[in-house]
């Protein structure tokens, strides 16, 4: 290969494959020194130079230049070249996809359904293609072959010559993504979303704080008749979501994340030694605040980050009365949530009786007042 060809098809590498001109390079250098050693048994100390701008190859050693050309060197001495040249363009290659998904991790992406192998799902992202695995993909979901489909891409890894993109349809960050799409105040940060948790194909709950208090972060989400939040479920395929405020009291949060069930900012007690708060409803409420197969404490108990305990009061005071000896309490303290509002004094209860004061205030959390 003479001169000008060879530079003229490491330029077809360089705009075909967009791996940098000097990485062809060495990649070809390399290839050559290595069969030139292999040939005539010669030691690293040989290496080969080629010209950026004239394209002359040089081969060297500690005691001079090589005066021969290579196409001289026999048929396979040019296949152990072109041999190991492949390998290392494939290798920069990988490396330029690499570096393009990894930089992509936790972006929403759309693909096309390329086909099954075994339990995953082959999407094309259009120069290299992805892995839906059986545990990111939404149970009831079902593509073929030519369908559209936007992912979450979760994890990139070289695998030999090439990458392995893994995306999920599972992933708390598809919700986020998707509504930075759709609600221009997320993306231009005026609404912050502080939280998403999922059953995915079911249920997600997803807690939004407005920086501007002009704006309703909960009405912004939603969209005039619903037309932004539709747009998630559809792309979701009919999942249910929750938007909620978010609060740093955690009182609060708790209050807002149990929703739709209307819960008494009095009657939610945190007990900071076990991580858990206990929310006493109304006997029509507890089948709200449980949600069906405990779906929504349990998502809200994700949330805010605590075990959350729902009881009636009747349900309370049946476990109150077979507490331990007079004297004993449950070992609760002030939860580190924010201040609320202050409650009127009741009078003091008989020992080992529960009292009710302010969750705040107080360094036991309160039980709720007697049953009238």
């Amino acid at each position: 290969m003479n001169p000008e060809t060879l530079l003229q098809t490491i330029d077809a590498l360089h705009a075909m494959k967009n791996i940098p001109r000097e990485v062809i390079f060495r990649a070809l250098e390399e290839s050559m020194a290595a069969a030139v050693r292999k040939r005539f048994g010669e030691g690293e100390d040989l290496i080969c130079t080629i010209d950026r701008e004239s394209g002359e190859v040089t081969i060297e050693d500690d005691e001079g230049i090589y005066e021969f050309d290579m196409e001289d060197l026999g048929r396979i001495v040019a296949q152990t070249v072109k041999q190991g040249f492949t390998q290392r363009v494939r290798e920069a290659e990988r490396d330029v996809f690499y570096d393009k998904y990894e930089a992509r991790v936790g972006q929403l992406i759309s693909g096309e359904v390329q086909r099954y192998e075994g339990q995953d799902l082959i999407v094309s992202l259009g120069d290299v293609e992805a892995n839906l695995i059986r545990e990111d993909r939404v149970r009831g979901e079902t593509y073929a072959p030519g369908d559209r489909i936007r992912v979450i891409i979760v994890e990139v890894r070289k695998d030999g010559s090439r990458i392995k993109v893994l995306v999920s349809r599972t992933h708390p960050d598809l919700v986020r993504r998707l509504f930075e799409l759709e609600v221009p105040e997320i993306a231009d940060q005026i609404i912050e979303i502080k939280r998403v948790v999922r059953e995915p194909g079911y249920r997600t709950k997803m807690a939004v704080l407005s920086s501007d208090p002009k704006i309703d972060a909960i009405g912004a989400c939603v969209g005039v008749r619903g037309s932004r939040i539709k747009a998630v479920i559809d792309e979701l395929r009919g999942e249910r979501i929750d938007i909620i405020r978010w609060s740093d009291s955690l009182e609060t949060l708790v209050m807002n994340g149990l929703g739709p069930a209307k819960i008494h900012l009095d009657n939610i007690y945190p007990h900071v030694d076990r991580h858990s708060v206990t929310v006493l409803v109304d006997e029509e409420q507890q089948s709200l605040a449980i949600g069906k197969r405990g779906q929504n404490v349990r998502l809200a108990s994700r949330l805010c980050g605590w075990e959350i305990d729902i009881k009636t009061r009747e349900e309370y005071f049946d476990n109150a009365e077979a507490a331990p000896a007079e004297g004993e309490t449950d070992g609760a303290s002030e939860a580190p949530a924010g201040d609320l509002p202050e409650t009127d004094a009741v009078p003091a209860a008989a020992p080992g009786e529960p009292t009710t004061a302010d969750s705040a205030a107080v360094e036991e959390p309160p039980a709720p007042p007697a049953a009238s």
